[in-house]
C-alpha cells in the first residue's frame, strides 16, 4: 500500500533542480505557455510515505502509552500508600487519646482517697485503734546465717581425691 504525502515547496527563479515524475507544478505551466516567469513559486510535490516511518510512529506511540500507564500506576500506588499512612497516623492519634483518658481514669481509681472509701464502704474496713497496734523488736543484725549442710560419703571422698591432687600439683 503506498500512501502518498505531500509537501509544499517554496522555490526561488534559481532553483536548479530538474523535475522528477512526482514533482508536479501545474501553475507553472500556464505561466510558461503565457510567457511570464515568475521570481518564486510554491510547488506540491507528492512523495511516497516510507513504510519503516508508519511502524516506528506506531512503536514509539506503544511505548509512550506504556510509560505513561506506568507512572500513572506509580502515582496511584503512592497516593494509595500515603492515604494508608494518614489513615494509621489518624488511628494512633485516637488511640492515645483513649490511653491518656484511661490513664487518668486509672489515677483516679487508685488514689488513696478512693481505696480508703472502698475499703469503708465495700469491705466494711475500719481504721485500726492504737490499742491494736503491737510491736515487734528484732534481731539487731540483719544477717541470716545458714549452716552447711553435711556432705555425703561421695562427696567427701571426691573432695579428699581433689585435696590430694592439688597438694600434689603444688
Amino acid at each position: 500500500m503506498a500512501a502518498y504525502d505531500f509537501a509544499y515547496i517554496f522555490e526561488d527563479e534559481n532553483y536548479n533542480s530538474s523535475e522528477s515524475d512526482n514533482d508536479r507544478d501545474p501553475d507553472n505551466d500556464k505561466d510558461k505557455e503565457n510567457g511570464s516567469d515568475k521570481e518564486s513559486q510554491i510547488r506540491v510535490r507528492y512523495t511516497e510515505a516510507r513504510s519503516g516511518s508508519v511502524m516506528t510512529i506506531i512503536l514509539m506511540s506503544a511505548i509512550a502509552a506504556i510509560v505513561l500507564g506506568l507512572v500513572i500506576y506509580s502515582l496511584d500506588k503512592r497516593n494509595t500508600m500515603y492515604n494508608k499512612v494518614a489513615d494509621k497516623n489518624h488511628e494512633l492519634s485516637l488511640v492515645e487519646a483513649d490511653n491518656v483518658r484511661l490513664q487518668s481514669e486509672l489515677e483516679s481509681k487508685v488514689s488513696a482517697k478512693n481505696v480508703e472509701d472502698y475499703a469503708k464502704n465495700v469491705l466494711n474496713m475500719q481504721k485500726i485503734d492504737s490499742s491494736q497496734i503491737t510491736y515487734i523488736k528484732t534481731q539487731d543484725s540483719d544477717v541470716v546465717k545458714i549452716p552447711e549442710k553435711e556432705k555425703g560419703i561421695k562427696a567427701k571422698v571426691k573432695s579428699f581425691f581433689e585435696d590430694l591432687v592439688e597438694y600434689f600439683r603444688g
